[in-house]
């Protein structure tokens, strides 16, 4: 009987099923430890591998004839998603849910800087695809058939578990989708994710409030717009907005090996005002967040590009407010407009004009898409008759050669950088940013020999950070060390250059109070003169001294940045931190930090509860 009772036992361990649960588990744990950092056995057994397991075992019993093509199919899919989300992780710092991995056919924006995110023993994740699940067949195809008897009571086990974690999962709230994923389950952060984006509220309240309570949870007395010091000093000027791809706020008035990275818009400095404390604060969409941002004064959607939540309905917008101020309204990207869904987001905006890649020439092509002095050069072009046709101008410009992995051919490289910068991401990133100066530099000269320069008010700032993620080697870090006098930290990461250039209005001052992306379009209709009619998320720049900003997808969610702090709320990997926004040195200076938490996420639901009534007019 004992000896039964051993056979037994070896028979079942040793059945082709248990074999390849095995397999899964080891897959899965290594999953968990390369992106959360997770070793715990219990976490791994009972919440992360039953989701997994059950998918497969359900697939064993709807597959009967063939059984070993799913398993072997399964696998591969799940070890391709592992890689997927691996890279994903390294380059933009969160793990993305399947909203981003859906956004796949989008990847030609990164698809050179692939190869510096990988390292051979990724592959390691198909090693049970193309050896062991083979050998597992071909050792047990004679002997064991796996069929539903032998599989039914494992799917019931498993389906009990799976879904009481989630359930559980259900219970908690979803602030940042890196960290939910890691305490109750990747899977069961999608379900979740899905559930929430259904019902069309992710952090969205049903509580308005008004101007002067948004102003006094950011610790400022409120002053009606039209109050303002600068409201109007810009009346009935032509806009340029340029936003510039990668452009972060370390490069302006920095010299390497001797040269200005920037000497174009150090020299565009001295008729404007300069902000060099303002934060990006974008989402999944990255440079589409970026627009939305600029041109709503609303938070993005965070978790999902918001380009995706939002269709051709007319959104109350910085355009459609110029628009009925006498503006002619124009857009110039020179990128294929279904990328991001622009092609939803432009008419929602409101343009009169939109040129994409279907109309500006295909030449000099870097990278994905033509050189941005082509796209310049286009814009030239297309000035005059516009002009005729409207007595005044609102041109967006977004440049696209400033662009990861930032490898620019020989002719285009300006810059004599020092030996040890030569093919360094950071080496390639200062020669893109020296090419993108020099074409708005061209452009700027254009303006002013074409008279229109004089009567123009131009805003330039950054749509997010160029260096971030896997592609900085310690290298790299050594060198941003050398130009910046100290290590590369999250503030040299996260801060834009904000340039409002207009002659005759500035004369070359630089204001360092917090700002944000968000306070781009109230202070840009402030010089104008101009009251948007819906609330605004952001303020103007030049009124108010303090802020209080949140940030989604790229800091966890419940973090925040107040004029002396920086909060990082825990991560996948990382426990919370605390830093002295001036130093950016760790700090135990918890005073009213969490009032301050609790103020950051109020602002995400009200500006959430605003685009909601807005998108779904």
């Amino acid at each position: 009987m004992f000896m039964n009772l051993l056979k037994t036992i070896k028979n079942n361990l040793l059945h082709p099923y248990a074999l390849l649960m095995y397999v899964l588990f080891i897959k899965v744990t290594a999953f968990q430890i390369v992106i959360f950092d997770n070793k715990s056995f219990l976490h791994l057994l009972f919440v992360e591998f039953p989701i997994w397991a059950l998918a497969l075992t359900v697939l064993i019993i709807l597959f009967k004839k063939r059984t070993w093509l799913a398993i072997w199919l399964y696998n591969l899919g799940l070890s391709t998603l592992f890689i997927v989300v691996m890279y994903y992780t390294r380059y933009f710092s969160t793990v993305p849910s399947y909203y981003d991995v859906k956004q796949i056919y989008q990847s030609h924006s990164v698809g050179g800087t692939v190869a510096l995110l990988g390292s051979p023993f990724d592959y390691l994740f198909f090693l049970d695809v193309v050896l062991i699940i083979p050998l597992i067949w071909f050792f047990t195809k004679k002997s064991y058939q796996i069929t539903f008897p032998k599989v039914k009571h494992w799917a019931i086990g498993l389906s009990s578990i799976g879904l009481i974690m989630t359930i559980i999962a259900f219970r908690y709230p979803l602030i940042d989708v890196s960290f939910f994923a890691k305490e109750h389950g990747y899977i069961q952060s999608q379900f979740v994710q899905a559930f929430e984006r259904s019902l069309g509220k992710a952090f969205a309240t049903n509580d308005a409030i008004t101007d002067k309570e948004l102003e006094e949870l950011k610790g400022n007395h409120y002053v009606p717009f039209a109050k303002h010091s600068t409201f109007g000093l810009a009346k009935d000027r032509n806009v340029f907005v340029i936003q510039v791809e990668s452009l972060q706020e370390f490069t302006i008035n920095q010299k390497v090996n001797g040269q200005e990275i920037t000497p174009n818009l150090n020299a565009l400095l001295v008729e404007s005002a300069y902000f060099n404390n303002v934060y990006q604060q974008i989402g999944a969409g990255n440079t589409s967040d970026a627009e939305w941002i600029m041109h709503t004064s609303l938070y993005p959607e965070g978790m999902d590009p918001t380009v995706n939540v939002i269709d051709d309905t007319e959104i109350p917008s910085l355009v459609r407010t110029l628009k009925a101020n006498g503006y002619g309204t124009s857009t110039y990207h020179a990128d294929d407009i279904e990328y991001w869904s622009r092609d939803k987001l432009y008419p929602a905006l409101g343009f009169d004009y939109i040129y994409t890649d279907e109309e500006i020439p295909n030449e000099k092509e870097i990278g994905f898409g033509p050189a941005d002095e082509v796209m310049f050069e286009y814009v030239e072009s297309e000035l005059p008759e516009q002009l005729e046709s409207h007595e005044k101008m609102y041109s967006n410009i977004i440049t696209l050669t400033n662009h990861t992995p930032f490898d620019m051919p020989k002719d285009y490289q300006y810059l004599d950088l020092p030996e040890d910068y030569q093919g360094t991401y950071v080496g390639n990133y200062l020669q893109a940013v020296r090419y993108t100066d020099e074409q708005i530099g061209k452009f700027i000269e254009h303006l002013k020999e074409t008279g229109i320069y004089d009567d123009s008010i131009i805003l330039i700032y950054g749509d997010h950070s160029g260096l971030h993620g896997a592609p900085v080697t310690e290298k790299d870090e050594d060198i941003l060390k050398e130009i910046l006098g100290h290590d590369y930290n999250l503030s040299d990461r996260f801060i834009i250059p904000v340039i409002f250039n207009a002659p005759g209005i500035f004369n070359g001052e630089t204001h360092s109070q917090l700002g944000g992306q968000i306070d781009l379009m109230p202070t840009l209709l402030n010089l104008l003169g101009i009251e948007h009619q819906t609330q605004m998320m952001g303020h103007n720049l030049f009124q108010y001294k303090n802020n209080l900003l949140g940030m989604r997808y790229y800091m966890p969610g419940g973090s925040f940045i107040s004029d002396k702090l920086m909060y990082v709320a825990p991560s996948a990997k990382l426990p919370s931190a605390l830093y002295n926004r001036k130093t950016m040195k760790k700090t135990k200076n918890t005073e009213r930090m969490q009032e301050k938490v609790d103020n950051t996420l109020l602002l995400l639901e009200h500006s959430d509860y605003i685009r909601h009534q807005q998108t779904d007019q």
